[in-house]
C-alpha cells in the first residue's frame, strides 16, 4: 500500500511492524513498537498506530496484546481474494463478464509465509479445473495465484482471455507473429491458436497452491 501522507515516524512503524511480522510470524506489542522505533511513551505510539489504522493501513484488536494486522490493498497481509474459478482444459465460458478483475471474491486465501515475498498487492487467486497443466504441476483443484501484467514474455502461465468466445483459459502463452499459441502442459492436449486481436491476456501465475499438499 502507498505511504502517501505519512510522516517519517509512521513509515518507520509500519515498515517495523513488516519487518517484525515476516521475521517472527507474528505482530510486535506496542511496547515493542515504542523500543525499536525509539518513541518515548507507548501512547504516542497508539496515537500514531491511530493514525495507521484511520488511513487503511492496518487493523487494530484492542483487546489483544499483539492485535495488530498490516493490510495490503485494503486487505489483511498474507491474503489474497479469490475471485472464481478458471479452467485448466478447454476454454471455459464466463457468464456476463468480460474480465476477472469485474468479479467481487467468492473467499479470501492464507498465503503460506514462505511466499509472502512474492505475492504483489494485486495479485488474486483461481481455483483450477482441468488437467492441462498437469505437467507443470498444476491439477485439478490446485490454485494459481495472478497477479495483472501489462505484457508477458513466451513461456508464462497465464489467464488467457478469448474475447469473442468470451472464454477463458489457462495455458502457456507463446507469440508466434501472426498468431499466439495458447500451449497446454499435457502431452495428450493440442494447443489453442489465437488471433492476436482475439486475445487478452488477464494476468500471469506468479504461485500455485496445491490441493494435495
Amino acid at each position: 500500500m502507498a505511504k502517501k501522507g505519512l510522516s517519517a515516524r509512521q513509515k518507520r512503524i509500519l515498515e517495523f511492524i513488516q519487518d517484525f511480522y515476516e521475521e517472527r510470524s507474528y505482530p510486535p506489542t506496542i511496547r515493542d513498537i515504542q523500543q525499536a522505533c525509539s518513541i518515548s511513551s507507548t501512547s504516542v505510539v497508539d496515537y500514531n498506530l491511530r493514525i495507521l489504522e484511520r488511513s487503511g493501513h492496518i487493523r487494530r484488536d484492542r483487546e489483544v496484546s499483539r492485535g495488530i494486522e498490516v493490510l495490503v490493498g485494503g486487505r489483511r497481509r498474507g491474503r489474497v481474494p479469490v475471485l472464481g474459478y478458471i479452467a485448466a482444459g478447454e476454454p471455459s465460458p464466463v457468464p456476463t463478464q468480460e474480465s476477472w478483475s469485474d468479479f467481487e471474491a467468492i473467499d479470501e486465501l492464507e498465503v503460506p509465509q514462505g511466499l509472502l515475498g512474492e505475492v504483489p498487492a494485486d495479485a488474486y487467486a483461481l481455483r483450477v479445473k482441468g488437467t492441462s497443466m498437469i505437467d507443470a504441476l498444476v491439477d485439478d483443484g490446485d490454485v494459481v495465484i495472478v497477479r495483472p501484467v501489462d505484457s508477458v514474455k513466451n513461456g508464462d502461465m497465464v489467464v488467457a482471455w478469448l474475447q469473442t468466445e468470451k472464454e477463458v483459459t489457462l495455458k502457456r502463452f507463446y507469440n508466434e507473429g501472426e498468431r499466439i499459441r495458447l500451449q497446454p502442459a499435457n502431452s495428450t492436449m493440442s494447443p489453442i491458436y489465437v488471433d492476436p486481436e482475439n486475445l487478452e491476456v488477464q494476468g500471469k501465475v506468479v504461485a500455485v497452491l496445491r490441493s494435495n499438499l
